[in-house]
């Protein structure tokens, strides 16, 4: 007599066919004699999964191969009813687990699990089920990628089947990557079911699906035979051998704990693995053995040389060698050891590998326990090794100490909403618990570092080695000492408005000036020469080519007269008395911008509204700039400091005013005319940017675009229509444009030599004049290298160019094909290097005597 099967539905839509026995499926393990009537009545479900039930009853009645009857009923309470009566006219397989061999070890392998996800029953999830049942392999079905990864985080299915034939359910290259993000997916087979392709179309590229995770694909065929086939090739290669993989970790966790020194090298003698006996035994640390060829026969030995020769000789013959000899440990003593080196042959009977098995020689047990005193101490007293507090873990109170470690994060373990860097924590934590002594201590370091705040700013060996760059990097990306003083550096309450008016209407655009905006569109042009015809007005002339080359207008919806007196507002807003933040360091910045949206790679990864929203951030993202750094803004106390908590102070009084500005008069607003869910879009862009420019959160930009743009890029064909999308998506087209907006913003060491030499000259000059109102206002100096009467300026752009802008233009140019850029910048740096050769100081070389 056979049980009823039953079946469970989660509130996500992840549907569980069990048995009275918990199985996985209803065909594995049930058997149902001929004549037996299996009967599913008062099971209720939630109305949003409610869809997902049909299709389980009807896979229950198919596998009766009779008819079968279902009724739906409406309760009172919003739910459905359903029943269903089935009858079953033959007897499925009785599954059991097999035994399988990997080397000496004998293994039980449980029947295989398979999960198809397929958003609509068809033939070919049919015949896909009826394979697995054929098979004998459990199966699951999953409607929805969030109930697929639910049911797969349960299970630790062996092969996923994913439908990838209508992708207006779901992308099947989205579920995959959601379940490859998952830690159980390393061993999982998962398989695309794709289209066929029509006659004539060449065949489509598997570099795609391949980028997405999938192991393997399958040519839409609703034939049991050929979905069968499929699976027991997938089963008898890929699973099984994953399945022997999987039992490698045993193996090497025996060595992790056995008590005896373990080597394993290569046919070269190369180390490849010591486990940590062999560390406490020699007083080595595995970081300095491992990939390296040690010597451990002391040069004192006279029979070195022929002892290396006699063991050489066996072991090349494949032959087993075991003796007695000296070892050099770390701390430079000798020590009597017995060995056993055995050979390990591969494929074509080649010797691969050289296991070595070593403990101490025993001639007295006082020598025995000296011998493993010295080696724990010597351990002890290297630079990395265990404190008091990990060495107590090892006595007899260790299990309890644990236990009451690990059982203050239980409660964390069951949370149901957790933030990125707590599932990160979670799983560190839990890989503790099965993790040997060393593992936990180093996983302990790893906790100590991921609880610091700046995980993405590198940290400066000795700030007297490089005081510059000490300097920048306390002056650009810190917020100061937040020392406030008797004497406060406010900011003036009426700073801007003395400047805000508009100025008259612009005439039409000089000759001159149309005539030097023609070179707009080359790296070379030269801003300065705008600002002198301009009389420092180069924004609104700039903007105005730029914004009309891009269609901006067109876009907003907004006429020119609207965008020329929001450029003049604008321009208005910068100070003038700045010597590096005004206006014409904003036009610079929008001429770089404008330049890499015109690049062919950033063009087609983002849309026009990426473009408009870039080129409104270049041109609004210094506005009112007092010339000062956030650090002395913050130690100053003053009113912009206090009204952002010290956070990012400037650039978001940059964004906040740009935008108060804008829609203050309806004669400058140029957003008045767009849609309210697409201006919160662009505003939202906009701000974004503005705040990537920050300098504190550098080296994280940096590091997530190269991390998911540049790598990706380089390990795959950059035609690939998947990579292709992967860099469309909307994450990282934020990342390609805060990365857009950082390099425009910071160009200047890569501009022709001129150009760099007066940009770095002014930029100079607002830091000198930032150091002297310091010093007057008695506050703390936050780059005391800029010191008009000692600074160096060489030494100060070597500075700059080594820790922020060679990375970060390296990625870029990789990104974006900037080759110019870089050429200018390895020639500027030259220039640089040479003045500081010259122990010059100054902008330029002195004349000739």
């Amino acid at each position: 007599m056979g049980c009823a099967p039953s079946i469970h539905v989660s509130q996500s839509g992840v549907i569980y066919c069990r048995d009275s026995d918990e199985s996985n499926s209803p065909h594995q393990t049930t058997t149902i004699s001929q004549g037996t009537a299996a009967t599913l009545h008062g099971l209720f479900i939630k109305t949003d999964a409610a869809e997902t039930i049909p299709s389980v009853i009807t896979y229950q009645s198919r596998h009766s191969r009779n008819n079968s009857h279902r009724d739906r009923k409406e309760n009172s309470g919003g739910h459905i009813c359903i029943e269903a009566e089935t009858q079953t006219s033959h007897t499925s397989v009785k599954v059991s687990a097999t035994e399988e061999c990997v080397g000496p070890m004998r293994l039980t392998q449980e029947p295989i699990q398979v999960l198809l996800v397929f958003a609509k029953e068809d033939s070919q999830s049919d015949a896909f089920w009826w394979a697995c049942d054929r098979a004998g392999f459990r199966c699951n079905i999953a409607r929805t990628p969030e109930s697929a990864v639910e049911c797969f985080l349960d299970k630790h299915h062996e092969i996923i089947v994913i439908d990838g034939r209508h992708s207006r359910y779901f992308e099947p290259e989205t579920v995959c990557r959601l379940i490859r993000a998952t830690k159980p997916s390393e061993n999982t087979v998962i398989l695309a079911v794709v289209p066929q392709k029509p006659p004539d179309q060449d065949e489509p590229s598997v570099l795609p699906l391949l980028c997405a995770g999938f192991s393997r694909r399958f040519v839409e065929n609703s034939s049991v035979s050929a979905c069968y086939n499929e699976l027991i090739q997938i089963e008898h290669g890929e699973v099984r051998c994953q399945f022997k993989l999987r039992a490698c970790h045993a193996i090497f966790t025996a060595l992790e704990q056995c008590q005896e020194a373990v080597e394993i090298t290569s046919e070269d003698h190369v180390i490849q693995y010591v486990n940590p006996a062999f560390e406490r035994m020699m007083g080595y640390h595995k970081g300095e053995l491992i990939g390296k060829e040690l010597t451990e026969l002391p040069k004192s030995d006279r029979n070195r040389a022929d002892l290396l020769d006699t063991i050489n000789t066996c072991i090349k013959k494949g032959k087993e060698w075991q003796g007695i000899y000296y070892a050099r440990k770390k701390s430079g003593e000798s020590m009597q050891q017995h060995v056993k080196i055995t050979p390990v042959t591969g494929q074509g009977g080649k010797i691969r590998h050289f296991v070595a098995i070593k403990r101490p020689h025993i001639d007295n047990n006082n020598q025995v326990n000296q011998t493993m005193c010295n080696s724990l101490h010597h351990r002890d007293r290297r630079k990395d090794s265990i404190d008091a507090r990990s060495l107590s873990s090892r006595g007899s109170d260790a299990p309890s100490l644990q236990n009451r470690r690990y059982s203050s994060v239980a409660r964390i373990h069951s949370m149901t909403i957790e933030a990125p860097i707590t599932k990160v924590i979670n799983i560190i934590n839990a890989a503790q618990e099965s993790s040997p002594v060393t593992v936990a201590e180093a996983l302990d370091r790893v906790l100590e570092i991921l609880r610091t705040t700046e995980l993405y700013s590198p940290q400066l060996a000795s700030k007297e080695d490089d005081p510059h760059t000490n300097d920048l990097v306390g002056g650009l990306m810190s917020d100061g000492l937040r020392r406030l003083s008797g004497n406060e550096y406010v900011f003036c309450k009426n700073m801007s408005q003395s400047q805000l008016a508009i100025p008259i209407t612009l005439n039409d655009v000089p000759p001159s000036i149309a005539e030097m905006l023609n070179d707009e569109e080359c790296w070379e042009f030269n801003i300065l020469e705008l600002e002198a015809a301009t009389h420092k007005r180069p924004l609104t002339y700039l903007g105005l080519k730029i914004f009309t080359s891009f269609g901006v207008c067109d876009f907003l919806n907004c006429s020119e007269a609207t965008l020329r007196s929001w450029l003049q507002l604008m321009e208005a807003s910068y100070h003038s008395s700045n010597s590096y933040h005004n206006s014409t360091h904003a036009a610079d910045v929008l001429h770089a911008t404008a330049y890499f949206l015109r690049k062919e790679r950033v063009k087609n990864n983002l849309d026009q509204l990426d473009e408009v929203a870039a080129l409104i951030a270049a041109t609004v993202h210094d506005v009112d700039h007092p010339g000062r750094t956030n650090s002395f803004l913050c130690n100053a106390g003053s009113e912009l400091a206090i009204l952002y908590n010290d956070t990012a102070v400037l650039e978001s009084h940059h964004a906040a005013l740009a935008f108060q500005l804008t829609v203050r008069d309806s004669k400058s607003n140029i957003f008045k005319n767009i849609d309210r869910n697409q201006f919160r879009t662009l505003r939202q862009a906009i701000i974004d940017m503005v705040l990537a420019t920050e300098m504190t959160r550098h080296f994280e930009h940096v590091s997530k675009f190269v991390n998911s743009i540049n790598k990706p890029m380089a390990s795959v064909n950059s035609d690939c229509e998947g990579q292709a999308n992967n860099r469309n998506s909307p994450e990282n087209r934020l990342l390609i444009k805060r990365m857009l907006i950082k390099c425009a913003d910071v160009a200047n060491p890569c501009r022709p030599l001129e150009l760099c030499i007066e940009w770095a000259g002014r930029i100079s000059e607002e830091y000198f004049a930032q150091t002297d109102e310091e010093k007057r206002q008695g506050l703390p100096v936050v780059m005391p290298v800029f010191d008009r009467n000692t600074c160096s300026v060489p030494k100060s752009q070597i500075s700059f160019i080594d820790y922020f802008i060679t990375d970060m233009f390296d990625a870029w140019d990789a990104f974006a094909s900037l080759p110019g850029l870089v050429e200018h910048l390895s020639e500027n740096y030259k220039y640089w290097k040479r003045l500081d050769e010259m122990k010059c100081k100054s902008l330029r070389p002195p004349p000739p005597s």
